[in-house]
């Protein structure tokens, strides 16, 4: 791979969305380029890309910002100490996307589109009946200024398009999958400015990276499709384009994409869990060396020593969680000093004022401190290693609670802020739509929860153990439920 950049050098950047909780993948893409930076002696930034309004939050991208630096990933540059490119939040650079929107409709690149939701959605459907891919059918395209300025003037909403080459292909070179080439009529019109003056990922990811000067776009392969609309964009702007790097997905060991409904991907909870954040580079970073059997103790050094980005593998990086457990296992065994060992698992208590909050719910529940493994122990388990027979003295019958675990465990996902009254409004509004008593629907959240129908308070239980643990506690109750629904 040709390395080369601006008169300020290598650049790389990520770029998450603050729409969720942070996925261990953002985090395998992170240190590709913290690795990439290293070896160059180049700049690793972090960018913000909080277009999606209806999704993006602050708590969302606190825990971001978080999660990376548990990981002990620096930034040059970013939202939270700032630097010379700044705003580095897509959301605080919204007046800078206009000009350049204006000046592709000026040069004849893109076009106002009038295009209504429900059109467009018929218009995908009758495509998809005839087995072909959606994509925008160029009604509004020979609009002449006329009609636009009208129809503007009248009040309809509009958003921006791209325009797109009838004939040919677009062919780069990928710095994993080298030679590439796309037809053009395989690419979408994409929107470029959404109704609300909003850019979509497509237009600020361009302009940003270009104004950021950066040199070197690192990211997952299922961004590849895309590149032609970004080449396209930088053409159409008359700038160089960076180098692009597209990794592989990472995937479970079946080869399925890794996704939370069927492992456990969020950051947070490989932190909860106590897994220790050298550990897990160490382990998302051997998909980017060669290295021989028995060399696999790698620390972040040595890692950037060993990294090689012209010799990245296809194939798939397979997540393992056998091989994450072994080399976590060592990290703490031949890693940590007594001492160090010891700061970590107190560190690791009090995460999320996990520890204090659970000896403060359990004070005037005990009249012992003996008691206390018992009844807040849950609070500091990997694994409850709950059985069927668990759910045994629970009144409902195991098929009604396989339908509240799984009711449950979706809706959760709708709670934005994570805290006790969300979670409490959330499930009494899950009662309210199921047609249950409230205390049909918690009695088994206990147990998935806890283990045990003696615990501490479950709204306040789900807010300290953190979304994350939650939703694969629900899952694996759900799975030990399930089986008791199918023995009878």
């Amino acid at each position: 791979m040709t390395v080369s950049g601006t008169a300020t050098g290598v650049r790389v950047r990520i770029a998450p969305s603050p729409t969720g909780e942070p996925h261990v993948g953002t985090a395998y893409i992170a240190l590709f380029n913290y690795l990439f930076a290293k070896k160059h002696g180049g700049e690793f930034i972090l960018r913000i890309e909080d277009t999606d309004a209806t999704r993006s939050t602050p708590e969302f991208e606190t825990k971001v910002l978080d999660a990376l630096k548990w990981c002990g990933l620096e930034w040059k540059e970013g939202p939270d100490i700032g630097g010379p490119y700044g705003p580095y939040r897509q959301s605080d650079r919204k007046p800078m996307y206009q000009p350049y929107a204006q000046e592709l409709l000026d040069k004849g690149h893109a076009f106002r589109c009038f295009c209504t939701p429900a059109r467009l959605e018929q218009m995908r459907e009758a495509q998809r009946a005839a087995g072909k891919p959606p994509k925008y059918d160029g009604l509004c395209l020979s609009l002449s200024a006329e009609e636009v300025t009208s129809r503007m003037a009248a009040g309809e909403t509009t958003v921006i398009r791209m325009k797109i080459p009838a004939e040919g292909s677009c062919d780069f070179t990928d710095g994993v999958y080298g030679d590439v080439s796309i037809p053009w009529d395989s690419v979408d019109m994409q929107v470029l400015i959404k109704a609300d003056g909003m850019p979509t990922y497509h237009m600020a990811n361009v302009i940003d990276d270009h104004l950021m000067q950066i040199t070197h776009v690192a990211r997952g392969e299922e961004w590849l499709a895309s590149v032609p609309k970004h080449i396209l964009l930088y053409r159409y702007f008359g700038w160089d384009q960076p180098v692009f790097m597209h990794l592989s997905l990472m995937r479970n060991a079946d080869k399925s994409k890794l996704s939370k409904r069927k492992n456990p991907t969020s950051i947070s909870y490989y932190s909860a869990l106590g897994y220790i954040p050298e550990a897990l580079m160490n382990f998302l970073g051997l998909f980017f060396i060669q290295i021989a059997e028995g060399e696999e103790l790698l620390t972040m050094d040595e890692l950037s020593e060993k990294f090689d980005p012209d010799n990245l593998s296809k194939a798939g990086a397979i997540f393992d969680i056998q091989k994450l457990d072994w080399l976590n296992g060592r990290w703490i065994r031949e890693k940590l000093s007594e001492e160090e060992f010891q700061a970590r698992v107190l560190t690791w208590a009090m995460e999320n004022d996990r520890l204090k909050e659970g000896l403060r719910l359990s004070q005037t529940r005990i009249s012992k401190l003996g008691e206390l493994p018992d009844l807040a122990g849950f609070l500091l388990k990997s694994d409850l290693g709950l059985q069927p027979s668990d759910f045994a003295k629970i009144k409902s019958p195991p098929e009604e609670i396989l339908e509240i675990l799984n009711t449950v465990q979706a809706d959760l996902e709708k709670i934005l802020e994570w805290n006790v009254e969300t979670i409490e409004a959330e499930l009494r509004a899950i009662a309210d739509r199921m047609g249950k008593k409230l205390k049909v629907v918690v009695s088994p959240l206990f147990v998935a929860v806890s283990g045990s129908s003696r615990s501490l308070p479950l709204f306040d239980s789900m807010a300290i153990l953190g979304r994350s643990v939650v939703r694969q506690r629900l899952k694996l109750a759900a799975q030990a439920v399930a089986a008791l629904v199918g023995s009878k």
